[in-house]
């Protein structure tokens, strides 16, 4: 699991964001015309004129009306498109797919920079995007309101962190980086065809197979982790490269189910991005939804990267 990736979270649901205003219901006290002096049925008080007041409603004397509008106004009015979601603020496709784009641009550019630097700076690089995207993920996951600037900020960082990675792992497996970013786009492209196609759908049986899954992985890495510091001798991924089932290595079955979950938590992302253009989500909740896609496409690509260097380190 990638340091600053959030698997569990899967984009906003976006409720929150539209209004659900009811109108006001008014107060016993407020329906009493004998209450704080007012008359009843509306009255004026004893005394007091209407001198200035325009009777229901009408256009004082000398003010003119407004003209009523043409025949050729009125039709051309009808005529006329509705105003689009984005003329109205709303979040539309494209702008989560620009969003989105736009965060990837940063995760590859972090990247680039890591790859390009000498190898002693690209690991100070490297720390430094996996704490770094680890607390802006933290950030950002449980910010009320989405800020652009801290989005693309831990896109930055993460690609850092990606870049410092994928240097030592090709060092050791030639090709696995470029093998693992196609990986990354075939899973990512087959689950969003699989979605738009209805043969698969975020529904409350898959969220709690979810929950349940990732928070299994979450209890086997943490146990790998332990025994890796523990047994230094059982090589670079512990109980995944030194345990095998079957002659396979656990890494490789491990990581095929975590790459299954990372594809059903991009299901659960394209649902969020659906509901809340359905929903009439601000526009500005098109950053959230882009980070939750990032999220997951970050440990998407790190789950199959490390699935390819174990699986070659036992060629």
């Amino acid at each position: 699991m990638a340091f600053g990736g959030n698997p569990v979270f899967r984009g906003k649901t976006f409720k929150g964001a539209v209004a659900t205003a009811q109108p006001p219901v008014p107060h016993a006290q407020d329906q009493s015309p004998y209450v704080k002096g007012q008359n009843p049925y509306g009255a004026n008080p004893y005394g007091q004129g209407t001198y200035g007041q325009t009777p229901y409603g009408q256009t004082p004397y000398g003010q003119g009306f407004q003209q009523p509008m043409s025949a050729d106004q009125l039709d051309a009015l009808y005529r006329s498109p509705a105003a689009s979601p984005a003329e109205t603020g709303r979040m539309t496709y494209d702008d989560v797919i620009v969003k989105t784009l736009a965060c990837l641009g940063f995760v590859v550019v972090g990247a680039a920079v890591t790859l390009a630097v000498p190898a002693g700076a690209a690991m100070g690089l490297t720390l430094l995007g996996a704490i770094g995207g680890f607390v802006l993920a933290m950030v950002n996951t449980f910010k009320r309101e989405p800020v652009a600037g801290l989005i693309l900020a831990y896109a930055g960082l993460e690609g850092l962190f990606l870049g410092g990675l994928t240097r030592l792992i090709d060092a050791l497996a030639p090709g696995v980086g470029l093998q693992a970013v196609l990986g990354t786009l075939v899973v990512a492209g087959v689950t969003l065809g699989l979605y738009k196609s209805g043969k698969v759908r975020a529904t409350p049986g898959l969220a709690k197979f979810l929950m349940i899954a990732l928070v299994s992985y979450l209890a086997f890495s943490l146990v790998n982790v332990v025994i890796m510091f523990a047994n230094p001798s059982m090589g670079a991924w512990g109980l995944r490269s030194s345990v095998h089932l079957f002659g396979i290595p656990l890494g490789v079955i491990v990581g095929l189910f975590a790459v299954v979950l990372a594809a059903i938590s991009l299901i659960f992302d394209f649902n969020s991005v659906e509901q809340g253009v359905r929903a009439g989500a601000p526009r500005g909740y098109a950053w959230t939804a882009a980070f939750g896609l990032t999220v997951t496409l970050v440990w998407l690509y790190t789950e199959i990267l490390r699935l390819l260097a174990i699986f070659n380190s036992n060629d």
